[in-house]
């Protein structure tokens, strides 16, 4: 990987800072240039630092040609060195490595010192397996098609054009099997393409092999029975759907007088910084607010830390359909070449994506993120006798989109003028189907579904969830003397005081310990959570704060204690709250690939550290559970969840009451 790491100054909540005098005008479509010489701690790998970081691990004999590396990043500076740099300084520049040799089956870390061209550190990570190579995402699909037993099985489909049949490598899990232990394994699906380009329509079903992945060879294969492959094609593109609506007439996205924040090389002028990372995606750094020519620290860093989609069908093809798409797969990078005019507006700044290949050479993604301002709706309004005050609101939007699969999943950190700061997810793509006999009855009707619905002839999608995890190190006003509270509000008794009964009241409570501050959200208290500096007080003597205001969400309904439970503990709660820690970024744990659980928040917080006055930082889980509908076929309309971290005391009056 490297970063897109650009700097930003939040101007963006005061509008009027907007509104500068100078700002770039920038015609559409237009790329940002990647900075080349970094500046700035955080700033990304270049492509030469990441050939510079194998070169050395080759030279000290550490790896070879057939080494494969699942990552390399920038190996972060301390949050203090961060804190306190400044511009011209010298400043530590080291990689972070993880290598898998395949002929050993072993993992490494490696950590290089750029700068002085030296290997830090090199050691065995000792049962962890790296992440999901790409090499095993696009695997030779004779590995599979050779096997005489899964010939057998697909001919008995019918089927002997194997040249037209897709296969699909699913990460293994981990589910203890005897015959796996010890091995890295695969687990191939299949799929009759023929002319199609969306063979996910064409399931061949109930036929698995599985593949050691050491050797490249099948050892196993499934096979539940024949079910009949579909037959309609469910391609998208203009020329298959046919007869297409009206276009609408023109809607034009321009601003004549530029935009309304400044790049120059790798800095953009608001308080905040950015990096593409290839395994958590676009991690937000050190973002500020402008308060009157003061800036105010908000949070330090802010990244998906892991998310898992556990799918609800036990059937022998789908069990091990659980997919760790960050810590398995590196959802960052199959960051998509983002389109101008469909995935952003034309008013988008487009940045590239630095990332590299299995044998450490790097790669770039054209457009893989998209900064833009977006017209925000109403900001807000009053009609009064005398007239109307009211306020067109406008959003900066930091956006990107990974193609992981089937599924195509988009985040976008929103900036408000108000202060907000908002995580839009956006679920879009094709759904997994499996091949089902349909009776006449079934056919006509959708209903309820033991594991999935009905979507089109002979398949049905299957019932899944969505569980994103979101790490949020909190710095409000200073990376330390940070607190916790809980609000639940509550009906008030009926007393002399409340006649009526009309009464209710919200209740604040401080979370003191790393296990008080397991939370889950309650609709029926309207369960928020607010972090404050005690030690600072606004005019009106309230401790400053920010708070996390939950959207949708949702409960996992694997069982407790099933293997997709252990291996994503962080889906036990909503809210989970740490005291910092530079080694903790990853709910599950670090390790995912093959893993039997019981790693990353459920371990970490048996410390039961204070998160009393601290620096501290909220793990946020959110879940989507996803009931198919045929409406979601042959390609869903994107659907939106999200949360928000909204100023509470941070100021004293509505911080867009100045927008003009």
């Amino acid at each position: 990987m490297t970063y897109n790491g650009l700097y930003f100054r939040i101007a963006l909540l005061l509008l009027e800072g907007w509104l500068s005098a100078g700002c770039l005008s920038t015609p559409p479509q237009r790329v940002a240039p990647n900075a080349v010489v970094p500046a700035h701690p955080l700033d990304p790998l270049s492509k030469d630092e990441i050939v510079a970081c194998v070169q050395l691990l080759k030279a000290n004999g550490e790896v070879t040609d057939d080494s494969r590396f699942s990552i390399i990043v920038l190996n972060e500076p301390s949050k203090e060195e961060v804190l306190n740099f400044k511009p011209g300084e010298t400043m530590r520049r080291e990689a972070f490595a993880v290598v898998y040799e395949r002929s050993r089956n072993k993992t490494y870390e490696a950590v290089v010192d750029l700068k002085n061209k030296s290997v830090l550190s090199w050691k065995a990570v000792p049962g962890m397996q790296a992440s999901r190579l790409l090499e095993e995402m696009n695997l030779n699909p004779e590995i599979v098609k050779s096997d005489p037993r899964w010939q057998e099985a697909i001919r008995k489909r019918g089927i002997t054009d194997f040249e037209n049949v897709q296969i699909d490598p699913w990460g293994a899990g981990y589910v203890s099997f005897p015959d796996e232990e010890g091995l890295r394994v695969a687990r191939a699906v299949s799929y009759y393409k023929g002319s199609s380009r969306n063979y996910y329509a064409r399931p061949i079903e109930g036929v698995v092999a599985y593949i050691n992945l050491n050797t490249m060879k099948v050892f196993k294969v499934i096979d539940t029975g024949v079910v009949p492959v579909p037959k309609a094609a469910a391609d998208i593109d203009p020329r298959s759907v046919g007869a297409l609506r009206n276009a609408l007439q023109p809607l034009e996205i321009t601003q004549p007088k530029g935009v309304n924040f400044r790049i120059q090389g790798n800095q953009v002028q608001w308080h905040f910084r950015f990096g593409m990372h290839p395994r958590e995606g676009l991690v937000l750094y050190t973002v500020g607010y402008e308060d009157q020519d003061r800036l105010r620290s908000i949070l330090y860093r802010a990244s998906l830390s892991e998310m898992v989609v556990p799918y609800g069908d036990p059937h022998p093809a789908w069990f091990f359909r659980n997919a760790f798409d960050e810590g398995e797969d590196g959802i960052g990078r199959f960051a998509c070449s983002l389109n101008p005019g469909t995935d952003a507006p034309n008013n988008a700044v487009f940045l590239n994506a630095v990332f590299l290949d299995d044998k450490g050479k790097p790669t770039e993604t054209p457009r893989a993120v998209a900064l833009y301002e977006r017209d925000g709706g109403l900001l807000w309004k009053h009609a009064f006798p005398e007239g109307n005050e009211s306020r067109r609101a406008r959003q900066l939007v930091l956006a990107w989109i990974a193609t992981v699969g089937n599924y195509e999943y988009g985040f976008n950190w929103v900036f408000h003028q108000d202060g907000s700061l908002e995580m839009e997810v956006l679920l879009t793509g094709i759904m997994q189907v499996k091949g089902v006999p349909v009776s006449p009855v079934s056919r006509q009707e959708h209903g309820e579904g033991a594991h999935g619905h009905l979507v089109g002839e002979h398949i049905a999608a299957v019932h899944h969830q969505h569980f994103f995890n979101f790490r949020l190190d909190m710095d409000v006003d200073g990376a330390s003397g940070n607190s916790l509270v809980e609000q639940n509000t509550e009906s008030s008794p009926p007393t002399p005081e409340n006649p009526y009964r009309g009464a209710f009241f919200m209740k604040e409570t401080l979370l003191r310990t790393e296990q008080e501050a397991q939370r889950q959200l309650n609709l029926v208290s309207s369960r928020k959570w607010k972090v404050i500096h005690p030690a600072i007080k606004n005019a009106l003597g309230q401790a400053v704060g920010y708070m996390l205001i939950p959207g949708e969400n949702s409960v996992p309904y694997a069982a407790p204690g099933s293997f997709v439970r252990k291996r994503a503990g962080f889906i036990d709660h909503h809210l989970w709250v740490t005291p910092y820690d530079p080694g903790q970024t990853n709910a599950a744990g670090y390790y995912i690939n093959f893993n039997q659980g019981g790693d990353g928040l459920p371990k970490w917080v048996n410390a039961n550290r204070s998160i009393e006055n601290q620096d501290i930082v909220l793990w946020y889980t959110m879940g989507i559970t996803h009931i198919p509908r045929p409406e979601e076929w042959p390609v869903m309309t994107v659907h939106h969840a999200g949360f928000k971290l909204v100023p509470s005391g941070f100021f004293i009056r509505n911080p867009a009451l100045d927008v003009p």
